[in-house]
């Protein structure tokens, strides 16, 4: 896991929560203390949760499996999108469209036809449309790039959601609960962290505190992977030592 330490989390203000007032109290067992109105997220409890994290979601993508991003606040759209790009994982930091993953039949329709699109621009008979024509062409291959950019190379559901924001991303979380898809989350202290299969207590809010929990995250995927190329280095291995001990024990051919 990333060595984070307390320091790294006071020095990105992981620890400032929202106005006592705006509070949700399904989050204070996260809360240390309360100053000058605002409450103080305990980061012993981010840096455990943070751990607990971490190792689930390494097993997740040990396994092979995708873990979506979400993050569609401004503050945390431009890294959590580079973060998830640097990982090969699917992405959605514009709008959440309803329905993107109970209904993701439609949605790949939508990707399917966003690739017959790009396709059809690098074909030679694009040039021979009309100038209207592949104006129309272009703006909806935008439109749809902005969407579902993200998740151009997803062909199934993801194993697993890591959000920032449980509130803004409500839609997302509920989805992903309907269909048992496990959520790792940054929950601040006006959320619910029992919307979420793994709170991670921490300000949503500033992009220091956003940026070091979704490295750490992303840290935790990065080994994940790393182990699923030396597991299947391993099996690998062991297939080739068990073909030649097949090999060698077969008997010599006698002339007859």
């Amino acid at each position: 896991m990333f060595n984070l330490t307390h320091k790294d989390l006071l020095d990105a203000g992981v620890h400032f929560g929202h106005l006592t007032r705006k509070w949700d109290p399904r989050m204070a067992p996260y809360i240390f203390m309360e100053k000058n109105g605002i409450h103080i997220i305990d980061l012993n409890q981010t840096l455990s949760s943070l751990e607990e994290a971490s190792n689930a979601v390494k097993n997740i993508v040990r396994s092979g499996r995708k873990v979506m991003f979400v993050a569609t606040k401004k503050q945390a759209r431009a890294l959590v999108s580079e973060e998830a790009k640097r990982l090969n994982m699917p992405f959605v930091t514009e709008r959440w469209l309803g329905g993107m993953l109970t209904n993701f039949a439609t949605i790949r329709k939508s990707l399917k036809k966003l690739q017959g699109i790009d396709k059809l621009m690098k074909d030679e008979a694009y040039k021979a449309l009309a100038k209207k024509e592949r104006l129309m062409k272009t703006r909806e291959k935008a439109k749809l790039e902005k969407l579902l950019g993200g998740i151009t190379d997803l062909t199934r559901l993801p194993a697993a959601l890591f959000v920032i924001d449980v509130k803004r991303e409500h839609i997302a979380v509920a989805e992903a609960h309907k269909l048992g898809i496990p959520v790792f989350a940054l929950c601040d202290t006006n959320s619910n962290p029992n919307d979420v299969d793994f709170p991670i207590p921490g300000n949503d809010d500033a992009f220091k505190s956003i940026e070091i929990i979704t490295q750490a995250f992303g840290k935790a995927i990065e080994e994940g992977l790393a182990q699923r190329k030396v597991d299947k280095e391993e099996r690998e291995r062991e297939k080739a030592e068990q073909e030649k001990k097949d090999v060698d024990a077969q008997p010599e051919n006698q002339d007859a």
